[in-house]
């Protein structure tokens, strides 16, 4: 029986016959229970409303059109095999524990010693691809106890001529590499009798000695007392037997 039936039938139950009057009381009450049961089941309906929207996970989206999304940047296209390459600065060719190669002439004691070894300078062969009047280059090495050459930095031109007038490449050794560290050193291709060189402010004198295979190569190095090896020189100046500078 739905809830229409159920107040037609309190009706019928107190219609008036003649005899007696309506009991307006019963329908009344009869009618609020009604509208009491109807109250309740639209609450209840909310709540399970609440539920159902508290249980859904943070972050879940409803359905639709996926949104936009920025499109990818081009990839950068790599370089073409046929651009040219920038052109490499001339630098000083340096190989740090190349194995040792026949000295050039005579090996030049430098009278530094580490323990059982001293330092020495030679000059040995080299190929220099594009410089052909480049055909030595000036070890720094160390001469061991048993007298074996160990070569720790090499130092050569790598344009032009190796016996062009004036200084050549001026070796600057790192200290940590794991031996010794080479004193600043370098060659002068003239007839040089001093060599200074001024290092923060202060002038230094270079020893020398010249090479055998060319007197007019003068070798040169600094105390490493006086310059520390790696410690740059801010100017150097070389001046023959009557003190002109060359």
């Amino acid at each position: 029986m739905n809830e229409v039936e159920q107040l037609r039938e309190a009706m019928r139950a107190t219609e008036w016959t003649g005899e007696t009057a309506v009991d307006l009381d019963a329908v009344m009450r009869t009618g609020r229970r009604i509208r009491r049961r109807r109250r309740l089941a639209g609450a209840g309906a909310a709540v399970l409303a609440l539920a159902v929207a508290v249980g859904v996970p943070v972050g879940l989206r409803s359905a639709g059109p996926a949104p936009s999304r920025p499109a990818a940047p081009a990839p950068v296209p790599a370089a073409s095999a046929d651009r040219a390459a920038p052109a490499p600065t001339p630098a000083v060719t340096t190989t740090p524990g190349q194995p040792g190669t026949r000295p050039v002439g005579t090996v030049v004691r430098s009278g530094i010693r580490y323990d059982a070894e001293e330092r020495v300078f030679y000059m040995v062969p080299v190929d220099v691809p594009g410089a052909p009047r480049v055909r030595i280059g000036l070890v720094a090495g160390r001469r061991t106890a048993t007298g074996q050459l160990v070569p720790d930095y090499l130092l050569n031109d790598v344009t032009g001529s190796d016996r062009r007038p004036g200084f050549h490449e001026i070796g600057y050794d790192e200290p940590g590499a794991g031996r010794p560290a080479a004193p600043v050193f370098g060659y002068f291709v003239g007839p040089a009798a001093t060599i200074v060189g001024t290092v923060r402010g202060r002038q230094v004198v270079a020893r020398l000695a010249r090479w055998s295979g060319d007197p007019q190569v003068v070798i040169f190095w600094f105390d490493p007392k006086a310059v520390p090896p790696g410690v740059r020189l801010d100017g150097i100046v070389a001046r023959d037997g009557h003190k002109r500078r060359l």
